[in-house]
């Protein structure tokens, strides 16, 4: 317990540690703050510093375009991709056994290629399977007689046909641009097609490339050419 007479004094003493504790916080803040303030300034120099001294990051430069080689086609010569023939849709092929030129149909979806035959007849040569045929001249109605041992036989489906028809397989030789090759072909007549000779995959395969925005893109060697009114 405290004496009545002495509350004056406390509450005088009380009011007394109040100020002197406002005063403290007071002050506290103040000092809180200019710390604060001193603290990001000296932040503020560091960073400046750093950035006067490392230099700004650049993006390496961009690598040049690949750009793929464009084809000479000008001259209309045989042009070649990665080692293989660049043929059009339509071509003109020098069939050695006729010494003629046609024109022939280039088709991937044939499996093998076709002539134009008529007459087919069947026989026997020296225990052998022969196949004489006649082949259509260019331009004219005139026909050539060949005679080729047989190499097999296949039967190939048409799309407007129900049953598969079989057809008699010789070797021929022949020209595209300045390839030369011997390839089999199937005997057909082709009298109501628009071209004598087709050329299927296998020729093309791994030998030549399809422009199929493009035809004649080969041309035979003047060799070949020369005195030929079919060309």
């Amino acid at each position: 317990m405290v004496p009545k007479e002495n509350l004056d004094g406390l509450s005088t003493s009380v009011q007394t540690q109040r100020a002197t504790l406002v005063t403290m916080e007071s002050n506290a803040t103040v000092r809180h703050e200019q710390l604060l303030a001193k603290h990001e300034q000296s932040t503020e120099s560091i960073i400046e510093t750093i950035k006067s001294q490392v230099e700004k990051p650049s993006c390496p430069p961009m690598p040049p375009k690949t750009v793929c080689p464009t084809l000479d086609l000008s001259k209309g010569m045989a042009q070649r991709l990665k080692g293989k023939l660049i043929v059009g849709e339509v071509e003109r092929i020098y069939l050695a056994a006729t010494d003629h030129i046609y024109t022939a149909r280039i088709d991937s979806g044939a499996e093998t290629s076709s002539i134009d035959a008529r007459n087919i007849t069947r026989f026997e040569r020296d225990g052998n399977n022969w196949v004489r045929f006649d082949v259509p001249i260019p331009g004219s109605d005139e026909l050539v007689t060949l005679e080729k041992e047989i190499s097999r036989r296949v039967k190939v489906t048409q799309a407007a046909a129900e049953d598969p028809e079989r057809r008699i397989v010789v070797e021929l030789q022949f020209a595209i641009g300045d390839h030369r090759q011997v390839a089999e072909f199937t005997l057909t007549d082709r009298y109501d097609l628009s071209f004598e000779v087709l050329i299927g995959r296998n020729v093309l395969r791994d030998v030549m490339l399809i422009d199929v925005g493009r035809e004649f893109a080969t041309k035979l060697p003047d060799s070949i050419v020369k005195n030929r009114n079919d060309s």
